[in-house]
Parts: C-alpha cells; sequence; structure tokens
C-alpha cells in the first residue's frame, strides 16, 4: 500500500507546513481534510478509515474524540499541539507508532520528539530533534540537575528571529545564549520540565 499523509491543520497553522512537507519529501498521496472534516470527529474518523491514511498529525484532544477503530492499524500518528494524556496513548498506541512531539511557533513547530510511544502513562516531550538544543535552566540561567524542575529553553538554527514590531517582547523571550558562540540566542519557552534519567525531557 501507497503511503498517505493527512492533511488535518488549516494552512493558516504552522503545523500545516509539517503535514505538508512530510507527505511531499516522501512521495506520499495527500489524504486533503475539509472544513466538515475538521469540525467532525466521526467525519474525520472516516476519512482516515476510508482513506488508509498511513500518517497523521494530529491533537490529543481530537484523538481522544475520534471514534474507536478508525485509526488504521500499523500508521503511524504523531500527537501535537497540546499535553498528551496517557488514556489516548493507551487507547491508539497498540498495532500503531505513535510518537508526542512538542515545539512552539517560535523554534520553527516541532522541537522535540518522544516514541514510538506504549502503556497508559502520560508521555514524556521526548529528546531534541537533529539542530536543535533544548536546555533546562534555573532562574539565574544556570543548567539544572536531572531530575529537577527548571524553565525550558530552545536554541539552534530553527529559532525565529522575533515578534514583528514588538520589540520589547522579542528582547524577553528570545534571549542571550550563555552556553554558545558570539551572537547565540535561545528561546525561553515558559514551560516548566525535567531531564528523566534516559534522557527524555517531561
Amino acid at each position: 500500500m501507497c503511503s498517505s499523509d493527512l492533511q488535518y491543520a488549516s494552512f493558516s497553522f504552522d503545523t500545516s507546513v509539517v503535514d505538508l512537507v512530510m507527505g511531499l519529501a516522501a512521495g506520499a498521496a495527500l489524504v486533503m481534510a475539509d472544513e466538515e472534516q475538521r469540525l467532525s470527529a466521526a467525519a474525520l474518523g472516516r476519512l482516515l478509515a476510508d482513506g488508509q491514511v498511513t500518517h497523521a498529525t494530529l491533537p490529543p484532544g481530537l484523538l481522544a474524540a475520534l471514534p474507536d477503530g478508525c485509526l488504521p492499524e500499523g500508521m503511524t500518528v504523531v500527537a501535537a499541539g497540546e499535553a498528551c494524556p496517557g488514556d489516548v496513548v493507551a487507547r491508539w498506541s497498540p498495532g500503531r507508532r505513535m510518537f508526542n512531539a512538542y515545539g512552539p511557533t517560535e523554534a520553527t513547530v516541532c522541537a522535540t520528539l518522544a516514541g514510538p510511544l506504549a502503556g497508559n502513562d502520560a508521555p514524556p516531550i521526548g529528546r531534541p530533534i537533529a539542530g536543535v538544543r533544548a536546555l533546562v535552566l534555573d532562574g539565574w540561567l544556570r543548567p539544572v540537575p536531572a531530575g529537577t524542575v527548571g524553565e525550558l529553553y530552545l536554541a539552534g538554527s530553527g529559532l525565529a528571529r522575533g515578534y514583528l514590531g514588538r520589540p520589547g517582547l522579542t528582547a524577553e523571550r528570545f534571549v542571550a545564549c550563555p552556553f554558545g558562540g558570539a551572537g547565540a540566542r535561545m528561546y525561553r519557552t515558559g514551560d516548566l520540565v525535567r531531564w528523566t534519567p534516559d534522557g527524555e525531557l517531561a
């Protein structure tokens, strides 16, 4: 069976770029969700099943609302856009490859990835993807030990330059990176995380 990637996100939302590029880069068919299918879990479920979708990136809240049996066996599903609860993993990971993605728009959509997932615990947000550096820092911008909660900062080539016409907010969120070369910056996410013993962010 040929690969088919669901284009679920509206083109006004950053995640749509991931849907589009992932499908085109793999030579997959792009299965387009229309407005009705984006607004109705039942209609989207029919599209997923009838279209034999092999790859989809969906928010956990929508995954929780989808009807049983609509995600084809063997498909790859990425939960993204909000925290993924353990019951969503328990429901949809068996028989499929499931991942949990995290990333603010300011860091070019996706910054970390966890998976393949299994079990019924809330998943971690994973490890940084290629080109991203994740730093867990205290209030004085010092790295915290593994297991200690700190604020997540992101660095790397995918960072935005800032907010158009908002220099104050840009200066507050995009700060100098003390762990990089001259001019290096990092993005202050505001999210509190910790490193797990196996090197993932949770």
